[in-house]
């Protein structure tokens, strides 16, 4: 037991390293650049990766390959291959994790990653190669801290009076920010005008069949922050989901308090900055932010929802030369509230000439690139049914066609203060210690699947 008990202390004094080397390889498997963290592995290791994974016949296969006495984890991101090597047992998931990171870092200094990037920038990303990892221990890849001494702006000349007063100023501010218990936040912002912004941003994806019955819907989310706050505040937030509501009514109780909806949030995944023991404790996120945009959670929604339109759609073949289209689309949310950019995309057969369209509301028109009736309404309102009703000509042709598998239509759309999974924000609180007061903005908006690459709105057509 003793000895078991020396071999875990061991573990927990050296804990697995997430990489030897890093390198960024072009679709070629040509490197173009590399970064040795320690000396178990030489450059030869990227020649391996081109000649068995790139080139060879695993191409494709899992993320993580044993070439030899060597353990390759990598990842593409548009046409750069980031590859972690190392000999030690690595932690795989620290390396992911970490490449996934400097991914991000990457795009946020320069907005793009990819192979022209990394030529033009090699210098700053060296830069940050060496700040980032630390004999393969991953350090910080916050870009929050690293722009504070890592500029893409010239630094100043050696013989400027005031450059070494100014950089050991720096320096020490950004030492004290990367060692504190806060790395993602400066302490010393100061506004006139104190500012949070919280955004409930949802994206729903539907399938249905042609009677109106849901075959398959979820709902995926993110809380978009932005913070304009002075000092370092503490932020306070309470939701309606699950656990939430479970401790509000548990506290109620004695006051017979009404119990509301809850939301059973899944896959929840949290910003650094959230303090994970207060919510598993108080059921409530509690944080202290970084400065400027980020994201506080993101969540997923797979029972209870709300579909903000219902659609039925009814697609007659009349002979072999028409088509009979009708499409009724009824909003199910409040008739205070509006839809805005509805497109409505009805498949017709590629062999179609022409067709006539006639609408409630909104325009549409027979587009041949699309191979589709596009129907679009600016504003849909609340509670309110709109139809089309449009005859689809077909090209007349002595030969037999194939028969045409009706596809399902589809549908974007924006819905400003609705959300599908009906989320809500119970309580937003700001705490600083110098006690100002500050302004909070709270919105909430509901898009079709398609804009965040989860799905997409879809019915099927009888």
């Amino acid at each position: 037991m003793a000895s078991g008990g020396g071999r875990l202390q061991g573990m927990a004094r050296n804990p697995p390293v997430a990489l030897s080397a890093l390198y960024f390889l072009n679709l070629r498997g040509d490197v173009i650049l590399e970064r040795q963290y320690r000396d178990d592995v030489d450059r030869n290791m990227a020649t391996a990766f081109k000649t068995e994974i790139i080139n060879g016949k695993d191409r494709g296969g899992s993320p993580v390959v044993n070439l030899g006495m060597c353990s390759f984890m990598y990842t593409r991101e548009e046409n750069v291959y980031v590859v972690a090597v190392t000999r030690a047992n690595a932690n795989a998931m620290l390396a992911f994790t970490f490449m996934h990171h400097l991914i991000s870092l990457f795009k946020s200094y320069f907005n793009k990653f990819n192979e022209n990037v990394l030529k033009s920038n090699f210098v700053i990303i060296y830069e940050l190669l060496d700040e980032v990892c630390d004999h393969g221990y991953p350090q910080i890849t916050s870009p929050e801290v690293l722009k504070s001494f890592i500029t893409q702006r010239a630094d100043r000349a050696a013989d400027d009076p005031t450059a070494t007063y100014e950089n050991q100023r720096k320096a020490k501010e950004v030492s004290m920010q990367v060692t504190g218990a806060v790395q993602w936040r400066s302490p010393n912002l100061a506004y006139k005008k104190n500012e949070v912004y919280l955004d409930i941003v949802e994206s729903v994806s539907l399938l249905m069949s042609p009677k109106g019955v849901v075959l398959k819907a979820s709902v995926t989310g993110v809380i978009e922050m932005k913070t304009l706050l002075s000092g370092m505040p503490e932020l306070i937030i309470g939701l309606n989901d699950k656990v939430g509501e479970e401790a509000q009514a548990n506290a109620q109780t004695t006051h017979g308090g009404n119990h509301k909806k809850s939301i059973d949030l899944a896959d929840l995944q949290f910003h650094q900055c959230v303090n994970l023991s207060k919510f598993a404790s108080e059921k409530t996120i509690s944080f202290v932010p970084p400065d400027g945009k980020f994201d506080l959670m993101k969540y997923r929604v797979t029972e209870g929802i709300s579909l903000p339109f219902k659609v039925m759609p009814l697609v007659k073949e009349l002979g072999r030369t028409r088509i009979q289209v009708d499409v009724k689309v009824r909003s199910c949310f409040s008739d205070k509230q509006f839809a805005t950019n509805v497109k409505i995309r009805i498949p017709v057969p590629k062999y179609t000439s022409g067709a006539t369209c006639k609408v409630t509301g909104g325009t549409a028109k027979y587009k041949s690139t699309e191979e589709a009736l596009v129907w679009k309404i600016k504003k849909f309102q609340g509670i309110t049914e709109l139809t089309l009703s449009a005859e689809v000509e077909l090209v007349s042709t002595t030969t037999e066609r194939k028969p045409w598998h009706k596809p399902p239509l589809s549908m974007d759309f924006h819905v400003p203060m609705f959300t599908a999974s009906g989320l809500r924000v119970r309580f937003l609180k700001v705490w600083e210690k110098s006690g100002y007061q500050s302004t909070k903005w709270v919105r909430y908006l509901c898009n079709s699947g398609r804009d965040t690459k989860t799905g997409v709105y879809e019915v099927r057509c009888q």
